[in-house]
């Protein structure tokens, strides 16, 4: 389809090629350039609304019939198996399909890659039309909620990476983007935006990735300063630079608004690990801005389509089509294994974990992300992300999960006077053999804003919350059985040493899996290097 879309374009070109000759005739230089820049920003914008339009066609249809759409992502499913000793291949059959294939759990799927077998699901695998569809109607959402962010100028990338699922190259520079995925570093990137004070919208890989463009802004705001002063990239821009300076002296809270006050949005990808960033993002440096993410992303691949931008929390269109989704009903905190799996039929305001199929090795994985049901576009649900069932912890099979220990954790920080959380880890006390005779416990790290130093009474705040939030934890703490949680402040920094880390792993993808609850001791020991306090 790219190819169509490129001819269209190429055509589009040399038809308007003997209008643009005989207006360069008339015109100064400049204003030719800023004609000429006009026009191709609506040509790669008519094409690119021509293009969505087209996949919005295919979307209806495929959420109006999900059997048959469902049935066609199977089909590609067992098509694409490679290899494989299965008695249902080139089967179509889905209640044969579920009979023969039992569901493995993600810790399974890694078990299997670590003894050579084929890995679970990666981003890779799906990087076709659910990709390109997530970017296209997200582009066209994003315009039709704030019309003025993708206007020649109005946005820019600082990150690397793009937090589109499918970025297109061909209309990015005449649409007024940043330059394609990987063309330039961060801090280039950050000067660009830095110096165009007119942006309306904000783009970065994810929400953790901003995150840290913003504390390193902080940190080298002088040295930042200085490079716009005389002109490194560009023409020098001292006013500019004096604005950036008088901005950082007025501290975090608001800094985006006041560096670029016409900013309305903020655009990131969604997956696991995001919502700590995202809330110190909301809270602090971004405060009064909206959050936009075109798509949800689990396993590295496109799970679901956000068409709402409006929303202040992601809302995921999840697609019948391929990667080929199921839904698995998940009651008090585990899965129902003898449940069947569902899609269409799954009910408005029940929780399911995501099941993905690899079509490389035929595997339903359940991936451990949770989602709640809470409306349906046609006949397919729509859902928000709520916690991922293989980030709990347990040292007693007191089994504390994520969206628990997490709610626990934000309302002892909420005691602690003028801290504000940026990120956090817990590790059970086995892995670092930190028990030394004493009961096992909770270790958690956490990295703050505005406290520098934890009393042993704001430590002991967490474990009192853990005790409200959990009946059980409580029990085992009043017997003994469980010691207190230990709570560490680390340095600025420490866990963007942590994801550094887990990027420079081979099977890691994008977005990375920011994990809550550290399974082996090199990670843990890491974050246990840079404690402060």
């Amino acid at each position: 389809m790219l190819l169509w879309l490129l001819w269209l374009l190429l055509l589009l070109l040399l038809f308007l090629l003997p209008m643009l000759t005989m207006i360069g005739k008339q015109t100064s230089h400049k204003a030719r350039l800023s004609w000429l820049a006009s026009l191709q920003h609506r040509v790669a914008w008519r094409v690119l609304a021509w293009a969505a339009a087209w996949q919005r066609r295919r979307l209806e249809h495929s959420t109006l019939h999900v059997g048959q759409s469902q049935q066609q992502a199977l089909t590609w499913c067992l098509q694409g198996a490679q290899g494989l000793r299965c008695p249902i291949r080139g089967s179509t059959d889905m209640s044969t399909f579920r009979n023969h294939l039992p569901l493995t759990k993600a810790s399974q799927a890694q078990e299997k890659e670590s003894e050579g077998h084929l890995p679970p699901p990666t981003s890779n695998q799906y990087h076709g039309e659910t990709s390109l569809q997530a970017t296209l109607l997200g582009l066209v959402a994003l315009n039709k909620a704030y019309p003025e962010v993708l206007a020649p100028g109005g946005t820019a990338r600082v990150t690397p990476t793009s937090p589109w699922p499918s970025p297109l190259p061909w209309p990015w520079r005449a649409l007024g983007w940043a330059s394609p995925t990987g063309a330039k570093d961060s801090e280039t990137l950050l000067l660009e935006a830095l110096r165009s004070p007119e942006l309306r919208g904000l783009e970065a890989g994810t929400a953790v990735d901003l995150l840290d463009v913003f504390l390193d802004l902080e940190s080298r705001g002088e040295e930042l300063a200085a490079a716009i002063a005389v002109g490194n990239p560009g023409a020098p821009l001292p006013r500019r630079a004096a604005e950036l300076r008088d901005a950082l002296n007025q501290g975090s809270r608001g800094l985006a608004l006041r560096l670029w006050p016409k900013l309305q949005v903020v655009v990131t990808l969604d997956a696991g690990g995001q919502a700590e960033a995202v809330a110190a993002l909301g809270a602090l440096w971004c405060q009064g801005l909206a959050f936009f993410s075109p798509a949800y992303s689990a396993s590295g691949g496109v799970m679901g389509l956000n068409l709402w931008p409006e929303q202040p929390q992601g809302l995921y269109l999840l697609l019948p089509g391929a990667p080929f989704i199921e839904l698995l009903p998940v009651k008090e905190g585990a899965q129902e294994e003898a449940a069947p799996t569902l899609l269409a039929e799954a009910q408005k305001g029940k929780e399911y974990e995501l099941v993905l199929t690899d079509h490389i090795s035929l595997t339903r994985c359940c991936l451990g992300d949770v989602v709640q049901v809470v409306g349906a576009y046609n006949k397919c649900p729509v859902v928000r992300f709520m916690y991922r069932l293989d980030q709990a912890l347990s040292v007693r099979g007191e089994v504390t999960g994520e969206n628990v220990f997490s709610e626990a954790l934000a309302q002892a920080v909420g005691q602690w006077p003028g801290a504000k959380l940026l990120d956090h880890g817990c590790v059970e006390s086995s892995i670092l053999d930190s028990s030394e005779g004493s009961a096992p416990h909770y270790e958690v790290f956490v990295e703050l804003r505005g406290l520098r130093n934890l009393s042993e009474e704001n430590r002991d705040k967490l474990d009192h919350c853990l005790q409200e939030a959990s009946a059980h934890y409580k029990s085992l703490r009043f017997r003994g059985s469980v010691g207190p949680a230990r709570v560490h402040l680390v340095g600025l920094g420490a866990f963007r040493a942590l994801r550094e880390a887990l990027t420079a792993c081979p099977s890691s993808s994008f977005p990375p899996t920011m994990p809550r609850v550290l399974r082996h001791r090199h990670l843990a020991q890491l974050l246990q290097r840079r404690v402060v306090s």
